[in-house]
């Protein structure tokens, strides 16, 4: 065992390294533009991209950086669920919070239905759709492992869905005064089109101190999602068809796992972990000074896991798709804005 974790110590290091450069980078942007316009995750993934473009890492490499993109992320997918809390989504009332569920179903369909209309793969397309209806990001990170997800294809979704996040926070409170919004609706607006709920928080504090709270509540509900949605896409993602391609992950192995799989691949472990902490949470059984710790932790483990992935990315794959990734993203998105407008108004949002 202390063989193994030595041959893993290489790789590791090396992601564990480009996370730091990541880090110091995002503070240089919240020191000379007071907000980071792309996480430390993002550039994470970039730094990677860069590194594998003018070295490709041997075996001495290889194994710590598949462990740190694997096993590091569905840890923090696990902690991801103490984020969550069952209470505070209950302040909204039984019919926001249908609406919201609403919403995610429907602009999942929509998503997916417009990748796969532009052409692109179905593990792509459902990668898409899952970050732009959830929780950018974090969605595609948890939902990648479930469906077996070439690595191109996570990269690719991250990074178009990371530069339209940037796009969204800084262009959304224009359209306080252009639809004359008051500050509960525009939170309820920010809450179900941003990505993330950092971005929530640089598109809402601006406009007030209602919209952040109103907006973060509904940015929680709709994360609180994830769960139902991974779960439901682990039970169905035996049966999705694959997609060998040159240069790409897919390989015999996983051909052959989908024909008899065994009870307990049915949900793997990392989403039954993020449902139970979920819950632990909600029943208030993990102590406030725990949370964000946590938090931080999760948000660490996903940024090295993300180096990582960069690390193992063919930038010239990720290259040939960027055109239509980038017109699918973008076509979804306007879509979730126009019926997250649509339940304001049937729900009569004051």
């Amino acid at each position: 065992m202390i063989q193994g974790a030595i041959r893993l110590l290489p790789g590791m290091l090396l992601c564990v390294a480009v996370t730091v450069v990541a880090m110091l980078l995002e503070r240089v942007e919240v020191e000379f533009a007071g907000q980071p316009y792309l996480e430390a995750l993002v550039i994470a993934i970039v730094l990677g991209v860069v590194i594998r473009t003018a070295w490709t890492p041997g075996p001495t490499w290889n194994g710590g950086i598949q462990f740190s993109a694997k096993i590091l992320l569905e840890v923090a997918v696990v902690l991801l669920g103490a984020s969550v809390s069952a209470s505070a989504a209950a302040a909204l009332g039984p019919a926001l919070i249908l609406g919201i569920a609403g919403i995610v179903v429907v602009a999942i369909a929509t998503s997916y239905a417009i990748c796969r209309l532009l052409g692109l793969p179905l593990r792509m397309s459902i990668l898409v759709a899952c970050g732009n209806s959830i929780c950018g990001n974090s969605a595609i990170a948890a939902v990648a492992p479930i469906i077996d997800a070439d690595g191109d294809d996570v990269a690719s979704s991250i990074a178009f869905t990371a530069v339209l996040g940037v796009v969204v926070v800084l262009g959304l409170p224009f359209l306080v005064p252009l639809l004359k919004m008051s500050l509960t609706q525009y939170g309820v607006l920010a809450g179900l089109t941003v990505y993330a709920v950092p971005q929530v928080l640089a598109a809402t504090l601006p406009i007030g101190a209602l919209s952040n709270q109103v907006g973060t509540v509904v940015k929680l509900v709709r994360v609180l999602m994830l769960g139902p949605v991974v779960l439901g896409l682990s039970l169905i993602s035996r049966r999705l068809p694959p997609e060998p391609r040159a240069g790409s992950n897919v390989t015999e192995s996983r051909i052959a796992r989908r024909s008899g799989p065994a009870l307990h691949e049915l949900v793997p472990w990392f989403i039954l972990g993020f449902l139970i902490v979920a819950a632990i949470r909600s029943f208030g059984l993990i102590p406030q000074a725990m949370l964000v710790p946590l938090a931080t932790t999760a948000s660490l483990l996903t940024t090295v896991s993300m180096a990582a992935l960069g690390l193992g990315v063919d930038v010239r794959v990720v290259a040939s798709a960027g055109v239509r990734v980038t017109a699918a993203v973008t076509a979804s998105l306007v879509i979730l804005g126009l019926i997250s407008l649509g339940l304001i108004r049937l729900l009569q949002i004051a």
